[in-house]
């Protein structure tokens, strides 16, 4: 059979089918900007924030492969990848209803609330891992290789666009009059009501996504990739070990730039809002309740917002940037002006200026969630693409578990819990993402009928 050539799909199209993107991206802005501030408020203390954090990239660890997996070897009605985000979408919903309810439920419950929160957080983050790596591995389902930076920069678009009003949306809700300080052990109320908002946008965008798109069938599949008809499978759980080992030389060294641009994210998403409490208003570690607190809490919501917003554009210059000199150079420049980005938090003192840090982090941000995925797609065989993007998350959670172990001991031990410190060290590591950059990624590590043929002879 003649191999056919995907058609190109429309800029409405390549929307449609990754709106849920924005939905997903709202309820996890929320979490980074809000998840320390919540711990803090229920009694967690600074360096056991990266603990608490951990649920995330555990869980994606664990769901993503399998989700990925089982994508490659679903054909269902409702679709290949269609299914599991929706599923994921109403799991994360209740999730984000429960989490800044966990004190409430503690009464209920007679549990200890740390515990139920981290619960209620471990199921918000396996809802989201199983409802975001389907639509990775949609955009290599549907479009051709050339509109893949194009896929993934609209997909950081509509990222950027969720995640800002999921930031702001506390900040917000206490302008509209809602209160921003609750008791001692409880979230304040425009924490709580933006969570409720974002549990709505959530299913609404995803159900948009079901309605508006229509995947490809096996026999479409098929005649893509100039084969016999690809028909659904059982899922082995076992074979995701077998095609971890033969995972491409292209993604072996993105996950090395990635382990470094992910262990600066994580740190920047955990440590923030003590940072900016400690550094910038003052305030001493242990103060976790108070008014001025709560404000250093709304502020890191309002910086991470900014840092999407500007991701928005840069998502736009992406594709010309990497027309004009190449995906790898693209990505490394991204890279460096997050890193500095972060370095320079330390060294602006007026909190009205912070937002110059945000400009080079969101550059970094759209990047990263675009550039390794289109620099990807060039090195991965079609009927494996959900798997191996689920494989390819495993270097995004790996540094996010290594610094959620370490992170908090050495916020302690070397800084004092004096936070501010450990983002620039977060900062140093993306700038060493961007040298990686340059040094390993090669034109000629893309080679998917390579990797096709070794997948064949585990497999058939």
């Amino acid at each position: 059979m003649s191999k056919k050539v995907k058609p190109n799909l429309s800029m409405a199209q390549i929307i449609n089918m990754s709106m849920g993107f924005l939905g997903i991206q709202m309820a996890f802005g929320l979490q980074n900007g809000n998840a320390s501030r919540i711990l803090g408020n229920f009694g967690a203390d600074v360096h056991e924030l990266s603990w608490f954090w951990l649920v995330a990239p555990i869980t994606g660890l664990i769901v993503q492969p399998i989700i990925g997996h089982m994508g490659d070897n679903t054909w269902s009605p409702l679709g290949r990848r269609k299914p599991y985000f929706l599923i994921g979408a109403i799991l994360c919903a209740i999730g984000l209803v429960l989490l800044p309810n966990a004190a409430s439920a503690t009464q209920m419950m007679a549990a200890n609330v740390l515990l139920l929160a981290v619960i209620f957080l471990a199921m918000m983050d396996a809802s989201i891992n199983i409802a975001m790596e389907p639509f990775r591995a949609l955009v290599g389902d549907m479009l051709p290789k050339h509109q893949g930076t194009l896929g993934f920069s609209v997909q950081t678009i509509l990222i950027g666009i969720g995640a800002v009003i999921g930031s702001y949306l506390p900040d917000w809700l206490t302008k509209l009059g809602v209160s921003n300080v609750a008791k001692e052990g409880f979230v304040a109320d425009n924490v709580i009501y933006a969570f409720y908002c974002g549990a709505g946008i959530l299913l609404l965008t995803i159900i948009y996504t079901i309605v508006t798109t229509k995947e490809y069938s096996p026999k479409e599949f098929a005649e893509f990739e100039g084969g016999k008809e690809v028909v659904e499978q059982p899922s082995k759980l076992s074979d995701i070990f077998s095609d971890f080992a033969k995972i491409p030389t292209l993604m072996k060294k993105l996950g090395i730039v990635q382990f470094f641009s992910w262990f600066a994210l994580f740190t920047m998403w955990v440590f923030t809002t003590s940072a900016l409490a400690t550094h910038h208003f003052g305030l001493s570690p242990e103060d976790t309740h108070s008014v001025e607190f709560n404000k250093a809490g709304d502020l890191t919501g309002k910086l991470f917002g900014m840092y999407n917003l500007w991701a928005i554009p840069f998502a736009f210059l992406l594709t010309p940037i990497a027309k004009w000199i190449g995906k790898k150079q693209t990505h490394a420049l991204a890279l460096l002006c997050g890193g500095l980005g972060l370095i320079s938090m330390y060294f602006i003192k007026d909190t009205s200026l912070l937002w110059i840090s945000m400009i080079g982090l969101g550059f970094a941000w759209a990047s990263i969630l675009a550039m390794p995925y289109a620099m990807l797609i060039d090195a991965i065989p079609q009927r494996k693409m959900g798997v191996f993007m689920g494989i390819f998350n495993f270097f995004i959670v790996i540094p996010q578990i290594i610094n959620g172990v370490f992170g908090g001991p050495i916020v302690k031990g070397a800084f004092g819990n004096y936070a501010m410190g450990y983002v620039v060290v977060g900062g140093i590591c993306m700038l060493l993402g961007a040298v990686l950059t340059m040094i390993f990624i090669k034109s000629d590590d893309a080679n998917p009928q390579e990797i096709e043929e070794e997948i064949q002879q585990v497999h058939f």
